[in-house]
Parts: structure tokens; sequence; C-alpha cells
């Protein structure tokens, strides 16, 4: 059988790393942890408050007003058109006699 040579070592090696981190990731995350421990929003409120994220929270405001207009006008659209066509019929309807006196 020949040897094996550096990449086929490397290979190895790097294999039994990942399968440690693998096996021990659950370990280090449970141990002595608190239900705090994984709680986003204290973290969340810092960054807020940095005012890093202001721009991003200002175009998510912005596209959610955006999406409530746009929703709006969308469901204003069959009363708007019936209107247009009832104001297009009267004015192709042939006039009375009695509105010409």
């Amino acid at each position: 059988m020949p040897a094996a040579d550096l990449p086929e070592w490397a290979a190895a090696i790097s294999f039994g790393i990942a399968g440690y981190a693998v096996l021990s990731v659950p370990y280090f995350l449970l141990v002595d942890a608190d239900p705090s421990d994984f709680d986003p929003r204290p973290a969340v409120r810092r960054a807020i408050e940095s005012g890093r994220y202001d721009p991003a929270l200002i175009a998510v405001v912005n596209a959610r007003h955006g999406a409530r207009d746009a929703a709006e006008r969308a469901r204003r659209i069959p009363r708007d058109t019936a209107i247009t066509a009832a104001a297009l019929l009267m004015l192709l309807a042939p006039a009375s006699p009695e509105s010409v006196r």
C-alpha cells in the first residue's frame, strides 16, 4: 500500500477537527446556559440605539407606507373604474327631449 501524501494527511486532520467542532458545539452552547443568554432583545436594542441602522429602519417604514398606499389604491380601482364608466356612459347617452327645453 502506498504511503499517504500531504493532501490526504491534511484532509484527515481537517476531518478530525471538523468532527470535534461539530460534536462540541452543543456542549459549549448549553453548558451553564441561562435562558437570558439566548434573548436577542438587549443586543438588538443596543444596535438600534447606536443609530447605525437608522437609514435601514427609515427605509423599512417608508416601504411599509408605500405598500399600504399601493394596497389602498388597488382596493379603490374597481370603484374608480365604475365611476369613470358611468360618467362616460352618461356623456354618450342621447339627450332626452326634456333636457333640451
